[in-house]
C-alpha cells in the first residue's frame, strides 16, 4: 500500500528526473491552463514535480498556492498513480482558477492519467521492440 504522505521520495528533485519526463513521456494529459506528462519510473510509489513559472503564473503568492493545491490533490489520489514520474507544467491563465477549480481539475487529470496507464501483464503493442532481443 502506498503510503499518503509527501516525503522526499515522493518528488523528483534533480534536472535529470524532469528531464527523463520531458524527454519521452509515455502518458499525457492536457486540462485547461495545464499539461501533465509522465513516464513510468519502477518504483512502488508516484513521484511529482511541479513547473509553474513566472510567465504563466506572475505573483508568487498565486504560485504556492496552485503548488499546495497540486501537491494536496497528488497526495490524496497516489494509490491510482503507482509507477508514474509526473510533471505538471503550468499554462497561461492557469493563477485564475480558484482552489474549487484546481482541486476539481486535478481530480478528473489523475484519473485520466491513470486510466492511460498500461497493466503491469500487458504486451507491448506490436511494432514496438522492448530491446531484449537486439
Amino acid at each position: 500500500m502506498v503510503s499518503r504522505g509527501f516525503g522526499r521520495d515522493k518528488r523528483l528533485l534533480t534536472p535529470h528526473q524532469f528531464k527523463a519526463v520531458f524527454d519521452s513521456p509515455s502518458g499525457k494529459a492536457p486540462g485547461r491552463n495545464v499539461l501533465l506528462l509522465a513516464r513510468d519510473n519502477d518504483l512502488d510509489h508516484p513521484r511529482l514535480g511541479l513547473v509553474i513559472g513566472k510567465k504563466s503564473v506572475k505573483l508568487s503568492v498565486e504560485r504556492n498556492r496552485l503548488k499546495r493545491q497540486i501537491r494536496e490533490s497528488f497526495r490524496l489520489n497516489q494509490e491510482n498513480l503507482v509507477g508514474w514520474d509526473i510533471v505538471v507544467v503550468a499554462r497561461k491563465g492557469f493563477g485564475d482558477l480558484d482552489n474549487a477549480e484546481v482541486a476539481h481539475q486535478f481530480s478528473k487529470l489523475w484519473k485520466r492519467l491513470a486510466r492511460s496507464k498500461p497493466s503491469p501483464g500487458a504486451n507491448a503493442p506490436t511494432g514496438i521492440s522492448d530491446g531484449a532481443h537486439a
